[in-house]
């Protein structure tokens, strides 16, 4: 179908999940296509070819193939401005982008589930030790955001901004880990509230989980 919308999506990837929410922000109408990480889908020949890197999300838009769910979130920004993700005034865009790759750079990556594989298969770590590996860059990264998180309001004031974005799957992936909360109040008020909007609750991972 001309003009139609594609997501590669996995229902319990983090920067999957941030491309829902985006779209959803957007109002975008997208069809996605499960990649099942878990039965090694994103390695196959054929999805290869699409994505050479082998990850998700990778999102067919406007004759574009994208990959990466922070360049995917800044191409919608700039091709369906409202609402707007990034703040537009140059400081305001680093603050947020900083805030974005706290969990998007420093925390993520090195908390997937190939990592996760990889400490199993090569360091022989049990799942106690790889808990607590998750747990600890989840902590290094909420303290730093937990410092520069406002007393009201979201990390984007009033709407939800690219931070906003990022947080909430981090958060979801806390929670799927058993990563005790307490210690960061304003984080948990602000994916509360964040939740609550109908943009993320239908990107979540219980919604869009295949039956």
């Amino acid at each position: 179908m001309s003009g139609e919308i594609v997501l590669y999506d996995y229902w319990r990837s983090s920067a999957a999940y941030r491309v829902r929410i985006a779209l959803n922000l957007k109002g975008l109408a997208y069809r996605s296509v499960p990649v099942d990480l878990t039965k090694g889908e994103h390695a196959a020949a054929d999805y290869v070819a699409l994505n050479p890197q082998g990850l998700v999300p990778a999102l067919l838009i406007g004759g574009h193939l994208l990959t990466q769910s922070l360049a995917i979130i800044d191409y919608l920004d700039a091709a369906h401005p409202a609402p707007r993700l990034i703040p537009a005034d140059p400081a305001g865009r680093a603050e947020t982008l900083a805030r974005a790759l706290v969990i998007a750079a420093d925390v993520h990556p090195i908390n997937n589930l190939r990592v996760l594989t990889y400490l199993r298969r090569e360091f022989g770590a049990d799942d106690e030790a790889v808990n607590r590996w998750y747990h600890h860059w989840i902590a290094e990264g909420f303290n730093a955001l937990e410092g520069g998180a406002p007393d009201h309001g979201l990390f984007g004031g009033a709407a939800p901004d690219l931070a906003d974005i990022c947080l909430v799957p981090q958060m979801a992936n806390a929670r799927r880990f058993d990563l005790p909360l307490g210690p960061w109040p304003r984080l948990v008020r602000i994916d509360a509230a964040l939740r609550a909007l109908p943009a993320f609750a239908a990107a979540a991972p219980d919604a869009v989980r295949p039956d």
